[in-house]
């Protein structure tokens, strides 16, 4: 397989290194110079867009998640056989889709035939993402959805649990995400208004992605445009 890999944390984010260990392939990377997190499905039209090639399968791009699959696809690789997105330091579930700059990528790969996964660790503070046991269970995944036929105009969006050292291995659970908001709270100073909602406090009714995830389980929906 060709495989184009791309994120919104960054080319040199430590998760889409965790990625490309978790691949079998031929793997291409087109991914922001830098972070993007939150950025959406924003793509740069009246602008040019700096790309820097580092190696023969590294390129550093100038754009958004979603200028980095355009420019792969239009000028690096016109056919590849997947596009992944991730491994995002971060949950991107239920309605984050609309959100997430890791999720637009493969949405964009989508709009254009292509199949993607889109792959996010959702992160419980105060502990640190094993990056190592990420790539693993990135792997158990990726083996999994790589069986099934992608359905046109489809593509997985899967959230990695964040587990205590020790715990038992996760499951993955296919399930419906959820479409409850994120906790829309925020402290007024003046005429500043700063965003304080706590992630973990969102809803999570059960059987939904939020609700397989925070309990210890990786969860994949599938998403359709």
């Amino acid at each position: 397989m060709t495989i184009i890999l791309t994120n919104d944390d960054g080319i040199d984010a430590p998760g889409i290194q965790a990625l490309l260990q978790a691949v079998e392939g031929k793997t291409i990377m087109v991914a922001p110079q830098g972070q993007l997190s939150g950025c959406g499905h924003q793509v740069t039209a009246h602008s040019p867009i700096h790309v820097d090639r580092r190696s023969e399968s590294e390129y550093a791009v100038g754009g958004t998640p979603a200028d980095c699959v355009r420019i792969a696809l239009n000028h690096v690789c016109p056919k590849p056989d997947l596009v992944l997105s991730g491994i995002n330091a971060g949950g991107n579930l239920g309605v984050d889709v609309y959100i997430s700059g890791t999720v637009a990528a493969v949405r964009e790969a989508a709009m254009h035939g292509i199949p993607g996964i889109a792959i996010s660790h959702w992160m419980k503070k105060p502990w640190e993402i094993d990056w190592d046991l990420a790539t693993r269970w990135t792997s158990r995944v990726l083996a999994d959805l790589l069986k099934r036929e992608s359905k046109p105009g489809c593509f997985w969006n899967v959230n990695l649990p964040h587990l205590a050292p020790g715990s038992a291995e996760p499951e993955i659970v296919f399930c419906r995400p959820s479409t409850q908001p994120l906790p829309v709270i925020y402290r007024r100073e003046g005429e500043y208004f700063h965003y304080v909602g706590e992630y973990g406090n969102r809803d999570r009714a059960a059987g939904t992605d939020v609700d397989v995830c925070f309990g210890g389980n990786i969860a994949v929906t599938e998403i359709s445009l």
